[in-house]
């Protein structure tokens, strides 16, 4: 082997730190950017938050009064205007001042003059010392400050609360998960062994509904315990509240939650526990034990019939059975709820105008480079090292600015975009929306598809049909046979709007469904029909049948 010198030649996509910014404020919603300004705002000192327009308001209203009140605008202090008040003998905000005072004074003689002086001065002197003496003495709280050096005896309610005391509520730093909670309870009723530390073990392994997922060999592994001491812990898991946890599937959940009901006699628990594949005790016992399969499927008319009762029996069992959780854990989960913030608003000026956009701007700070680094650019004093710090920063904060600007003119366009082609919708509801693709609005404003995307991804706008993603307002459609594109969507809605106007003792199949939306002028299959149907949570003709 020789080592030598080659040269070649290729394309690659390389992409610069402000470019990949620009694409990632993209996909950013109105938190996630407030957030990474406040991190700038924190990083680059260059950055400078401007103050709002409320704020700006406020400071101007301080400024008309500090300048009502007599005060010199060179002089004004921010933060003294609260406690400004026009002192005696200046002019008050409403014009009146010490004229009256002369007025009286001039109508007086002279000895008249110079006893009413006096006795203003007197009148004057104790009102001061009485103001010294209820500033000094008055504004304490003595009920509030002193009351347990006052009054050594019973204490009532009202002076027990404190007003300035924190509430319970704030000591709670999160909701209880169920691992939590069930470790609290085992705590409480199981001491020190190898079944409660085997039991910590079932907990440890449960998934956010509350199943076991890990083996009983798995388990064992942990801590060297034998297969008899897992399945007691997980019979004590299974006890604890909820009922069910620690089940390996839902047909053991909901026997464990008869049996602590005192229900494992009824016909329900033979149910789910023997017809789990295909009605002996009571009938929700038998149910759920060996007929949960068939009752899943809601074959009533077949388990009245192997079991020997009435349907009508049967059917009141099927609705105790509806009772119980087959997810016990999910009112546990530590799922948070997402906080929608609307970014665009999409408003109509009239009847007959056209709708105007604009942002939600309200949280969102509002930055811009600090004259006074650029000053210290110009500053002859300032050595090379500053020189190409602040021109650094300088860089940072500029790329950011455009950045920011950027994907407010992008949001802008391709929601102007979605405006002029979903007007219908906007104006009558979802009866209007019409089918849209997301190349249909990269086309319409000239950038790639990829934006698009990235734009309409988690961006929320406030509409006249309310808060919608703007991702919804994308939707497939097909011909119908006036050769009219109509949005998947509405089709759905179709459907479900004919399954919920059905007889419940004969519900209507999917087949009838093709019969009666070929009449509307749509056709599809009958597996399209159950593909939508599916989309939607609605089960089967044979699963929403009422047998009584």
């Amino acid at each position: 082997m020789s080592v030598r010198l080659t040269t070649s030649l290729s394309q690659r996509l390389v992409l610069t730190p402000q470019l990949r910014q620009r694409i990632e404020m993209l996909q950013m919603t109105t938190l996630e950017l407030s957030e990474l300004i406040q991190q700038q705002l924190n990083e680059n000192p260059i950055l400078e938050e401007v103050a709002t327009q409320e704020e700006a308001r406020e400071f101007a209203e301080k400024i008309l009064d500090h300048m009502a009140a007599g005060g010199d605008l060179e002089n004004f202090d921010a933060q003294s205007v609260q406690g400004t008040a026009p002192e005696i003998g200046e002019p008050s905000s409403n014009g009146a001042g010490e004229v009256d005072a002369e007025g009286l004074t001039a109508g007086l003689s002279q000895g008249e003059a110079e006893s009413a002086n006096v006795e203003a001065s007197t009148e004057a002197g104790d009102e001061a010392a009485t103001d010294a003496q209820r500033d000094a003495f008055e504004e304490v709280d003595f009920g509030r400050e002193f009351q347990d050096y006052l009054d050594p005896g019973y204490k009532t309610q009202e002076f027990e609360y404190k007003e300035d005391a924190p509430t319970f509520e704030q000591f709670l730093t999160r909701a209880p998960s169920l691992a939590d909670h069930l470790e609290w309870q085992l705590h409480m009723d199981c001491g020190e062994g190898e079944v409660c530390n085997a039991a910590e073990s079932v907990i440890g392994n449960l998934d956010e509904v509350g199943r076991l997922t890990a083996t009983n060999e798995e388990i064992a592994a942990l801590g060297g315990w034998s297969e008899e001491t897992i399945e007691r812990a997980r019979a004590i898991v299974m006890k604890l509240d909820p009922v069910g946890c620690g089940a390996r599937d839902v047909r053991e959940c909901l026997l464990a939650q008869l049996e602590a009901r005192g229900e494992q006699d009824r016909l329900a628990t033979q149910l789910i526990r023997d017809h789990f594949e295909d009605l002996q005790h009571r009938l929700a016992t038998q149910l759920i034990r060996d007929h949960f399969e068939d009752l899943q499927q809601h074959k009533l008319p077949h388990l009245a019939k192997k079991m020997g009762v009435e349907i009508e029996t049967l059917a009141a069992e099927v609705q105790f059975i509806r009772t119980l959780d087959p997810y016990p854990g999910r009112r546990y989960s530590s799922e948070e709820p997402v906080l929608i913030a609307p970014e665009i608003y999409i408003e109509k000026l009239d009847e007959n105008g056209d709708y105007v956009i604009y942002f939600a701007d309200d949280g969102s700070p509002r930055l811009r480079i600090s004259p006074n680094y650029q000053q210290m650019l110009s500053q002859p004093g300032t050595t090379k090292e500053t020189r190409d710090f602040i021109k650094e920063k300088v860089r940072s904060a500029v790329d950011l600015l455009r950045n920011i600007e950027h994907r407010r003119q992008t949001i802008y366009r391709v929601v102007e975009s979605i405006v002029n082609r979903q007007r219908d919708f906007l104006d009558h509801g979802v009866q209007g929306l019409k089918p849209m693709m997301l190349k249909d609005i990269a086309e319409d404003i000239g950038m790639h598809l990829s934006t698009v995307s990235r734009v309409v991804n988690r961006k929320y706008a406030h509409t006249p049909q309310g808060v919608i993603e703007l991702r919804r307002f994308f939707t497939e459609g097909m011909m119908n046979e006036e050769g009219e594109e109509v949005s998947t969507r509405i089709i759905k809605l179709k459907i479900k709007k004919l399954i919920e106007e059905e007889d419940s003792h004969n519900p209507i199949t999917d087949d009838q469904v093709v019969k009666i939306l070929i009449k509307d002028g749509i056709k599809l299959s009958r597996r399209t029909v159950a593909k939508y149907r599916d989309q939607m949570n609605i089960p089967g003709s044979r699963e929403r049948r009422a047998v009584i």
